[in-house]
């Protein structure tokens, strides 16, 4: 924990006083250089390029750019803080674009918080396996972040579901809407057939032949090890997905700024459900 000084945001940006932020897979796993080629992005011995971490964030925008029109102060936001992340702090600055929207008024800070990373890879992967009503998804590992908005968003699209947990999420997953439910521990993967129209591994653990051999034949597989094309409304429709009430947040624990160790060291330990949130309006 440091003081530094506050941020000034530049013509195109907004100054966001930071509420509540999450403990992601690309923070821990950047802080850890997990892959070793993190290290080659943000310095081999030490951190170069980023110094605070927080991949997404929920706040009060406190000052905007001169040619910033979309927004103004008081606005409530949430947003991806991409490469630069900067989310561990009471202040940052982001650009204004594709990855920062007003947010919804039916979810608190902490919830709005934890959808931008989830929701935004959740619905890029399923976009590019060409999701559509009456679709045959399976969702492999169901009750992480990218799971839980993956297995929502796909209801919402009218795709029929089955979501793949271990024991303990089982009831989770069935509460989120799953129409068929499997535990790996336990089930075969071929359970419910083999004519999966799109199979998605959202914690990139399936093998890939083992997913492509659940696919009927012109089914997709894809994994989060991949790299899914962007769209410029994916978060403005995640957005309105949430004010329909078709997509809601788990939280799976809180901590405070303080706790920040203590947060990586149990996302990291790979046993959360949902998300994980770090509140920073509590810092003192």
């Amino acid at each position: 924990m440091s003081e530094i000084a506050k941020p000034v945001p530049r013509e195109n940006e907004v100054l966001i006083q930071i509420h509540a932020t999450t403990v992601s897979a690309g923070d821990w796993r950047l802080r850890k250089a997990d892959p070793f080629l993190a290290r080659l992005f943000n310095g081999l011995l030490r951190p170069k390029r980023v110094k605070i971490l927080g991949f997404e964030l929920a706040g009060v925008i406190e000052e905007v750019g001169k040619k910033v029109k979309a927004f103004k102060p008081g606005d409530e936001v949430f947003a991806s803080c991409g490469l630069r992340f900067g989310g561990y702090a009471e202040y940052t600055c982001l650009p204004v674009n594709d990855l920062i929207a007003l947010k919804p008024d039916n979810m608190s800070f902490e919830e709005a918080a934890t959808v931008p990373v989830g929701g935004l890879t959740a619905l890029r992967f399923l976009k590019e396996a060409g999701i559509k009503a009456g679709s045959k998804v399976m969702i492999y590992g169901a009750s992480g972040s990218v799971g839980s908005f993956a297995l929502q968003i796909a209801k919402a699209y009218g795709a029929n579901t089955t979501a793949v947990c271990s024991t303990t999420n089982l009831s989770m997953v069935k509460m989120l809407g799953a129409d068929q439910v499997m535990d790996y521990t336990i089930d075969e993967l071929t359970k419910f057939g083999s004519n999966y129209d799109i199979i998605f591994d959202a914690v990139g653990k399936l093998s890939k032949s083992a997913g492509k051999s659940l696919l009927n034949s012109g089914g997709r597989y894809v994994t989060v090890k991949d790299n899914p094309k962007t769209h410029p409304d994916d978060l403005l429709q995640l957005r309105e997905l949430i004010i329909q009430g078709k997509l809601i947040t788990v939280i799976d624990r809180r901590y405070s700024l303080e706790q920040i160790q203590e947060a990586h060291a149990y996302v990291e330990s790979f046993h959360k459900k949902g998300n994980v949130v770090v509140n920073i309006m509590n810092h003192q």
